[in-house]
């Protein structure tokens, strides 16, 4: 399980940066999409023309009036093809630009994140962020493919941790105190992207450290152990794709991953200093 995470988390700056490179931002705008729409708009298009309520329920920890604000007004403006379009457009040129596509090892990358992505669609059931995305086709560039990969493999996880947050109990901005107490996160990145008001987050921390899971703004032991057992869940829900590689095969695409989650830090692709909604929802 620890190869499956590593290799997960070494490659999900190939996926995540979409969120962030000014490639996305200008492709949305020529449809006519601010970035926050078109951080809805693109990540749902996989759907089709979805509702904010579809939006709400499987993106999870958004405040709804924002999604709401979003959809379905996109549709009224351009469709889901020239979104999903313009989504992998922007997404190819990045990595290019970053070097991605000259990396040595990027053939085998593909293979293996390509087989565990591949291999998830055999569990779709009850993952229909994940489901949506895969039933869409493949591209044929090899640095897209490694970026689609990636995607698949990040919606099959965010999919099974909503499962697991809801199965816990934990509402939507439960999750976002909670992960903002690890510190992971600035807590300032996750108010302005989620856009919960000020007093329904602070009623959400004193509500978390009545249960005894916060003190002031960190995590007790207690919140400690309780968010590492949803950590833990969740990385087991995922296996079932990065099983089909085998824990040699993990630990191989673990060790690829590293130059490739590398080159996109290192190349100003994955920049918190310029906020997008969209990264990292667990």
């Amino acid at each position: 399980m620890r190869a499956a995470r590593r290799a997960w988390r070494r490659l999900e700056p190939v996926h995540a940066m979409i969120y962030f490179v000014p490639e996305a931002t200008e492709r949305y705008a020529a449809l006519g999409l601010d970035a926050q729409t078109a951080y809805f708009a693109s990540r749902a298009a996989a759907f089709g023309r979805a509702s904010a309520e579809v939006v709400i329920a499987t993106f999870y920890n958004f405040n709804p009036d924002v999604v709401r604000g979003a959809l379905p007004g996109a549709w009224e403006k351009t469709s889901p093809e020239r979104v999903l379009a313009g989504r992998a457009e922007a997404a190819a040129a990045a990595l290019r630009r970053g070097g991605i596509d000259r990396l040595p090892g990027l053939a085998e990358t593909v293979s293996l994140a390509r087989r565990a992505a591949e291999a998830a669609g055999d569990h779709a059931q009850g993952r229909a962020l994940f489901a949506a995305h895969a039933a869409q086709p493949w591209p044929d560039e090899p640095v897209l493919q490694l970026w689609w990969a990636q995607t698949l493999l990040r919606e099959f996880r965010g999919d099974g941790h909503i499962a697991v947050l809801t199965a816990e109990g934990v509402t939507p901005i439960e999750a976002l105190v909670l992960h903002a107490a690890t510190g992971t996160l600035p807590k300032a990145f996750l108010t302005a992207t989620r856009a919960w008001p000020a007093e329904q987050w602070d009623a959400t921390a004193e509500r978390l450290r009545g249960r005894g899971l916060l003190d002031g703004e960190s995590l007790t032991p207690e919140g400690e152990a309780f968010r590492q057992a949803i950590e833990d869940r969740t990385d087991e829900l995922a296996l079932p794709a990065y099983t089909a590689l085998g824990e040699d095969g993990c630990e191989r695409l673990a060790e690829l991953a590293r130059p490739f989650g590398r080159a996109v830090v290192d190349g100003g692709l994955f920049n918190l200093a310029q906020p997008a909604p969209g990264v990292d929802p667990h």
